[in-house]
């Protein structure tokens, strides 16, 4: 009878070590995983949470800018949004990851943000570096409207190299013609905090 007892009584005690080594190592995964959480995936995550696809995060850019967003896809190093702002509502942007200098989530949104993401899948957007991106508008001959660390510049994108872009000035709405540019904009891509178009 007694030794039931002391076999029981180990059997509970290993048990319990097992328990506790099961949980210290869940929570050493957990703070490994969150480790390797980028801006990137937080954003993705709150994006994802968002069933319905009507909720906005602020955003404040470099520099101090405050903007709402409605997220609709991430590339590599860039994300593009509708703006929520009051007069601009509708608008899509451009807008690099390295731009963003503080992201304002909600108390609702701050636990999903930490939500494991699936691995990136092979879709090709989640790949795709913001100069492409921007090539697309170039292509599209967009009117655009860029914030830089230094101002904003109404115009098309004429080319996109691999560190810059050329921006042909012209008036907000007007159609890229050679008569209607006021001149010539060369911007390096690491100074573009937000792209707008239509």
């Amino acid at each position: 009878m007694r030794w039931d007892l002391l076999f029981g009584d180990l059997e509970a005690q290993l048990d319990q070590e097992q328990r506790d080594e099961e949980r210290a190592l869940a929570v050493e995964e957990e703070r490994l995983r969150l480790g390797r959480v980028t801006l990137r995936d937080r954003l993705t995550a709150m994006m994802r949470a968002d069933a319905s696809g009507t909720s906005t995060v602020r955003v404040e850019l470099i520099g101090g800018r405050g903007v709402a967003l409605r997220p609709l896809a991430f590339g590599r190093d860039w994300m593009s949004a509708e703006l929520a702002d009051a007069g601009r509502s509708g608008r899509q942007s451009i807008v690099p990851i390295a731009a963003i200098a503080a992201v304002l989530p909600l108390r609702s949104q701050l636990d999903p943000s930490l939500e494991p993401v699936p691995e990136s899948s092979a879709r090709l957007a989640e790949r795709i570096g913001l100069p492409f991106v921007l090539r697309d508008l170039c292509r599209r001959r967009a009117p655009v409207r860029i914030t830089t660390l230094d101002g904003v510049a109404h115009g098309t994108i004429d080319r996109v190299a691999r560190d810059h872009l050329d921006l042909a000035l012209h008036e907000p709405g007007s159609p890229r013609r050679e008569r209607e540019v006021q001149g010539y904009r060369i911007i390096p891509l690491p100074r573009v905090l937000l792209v707008e178009f239509r």
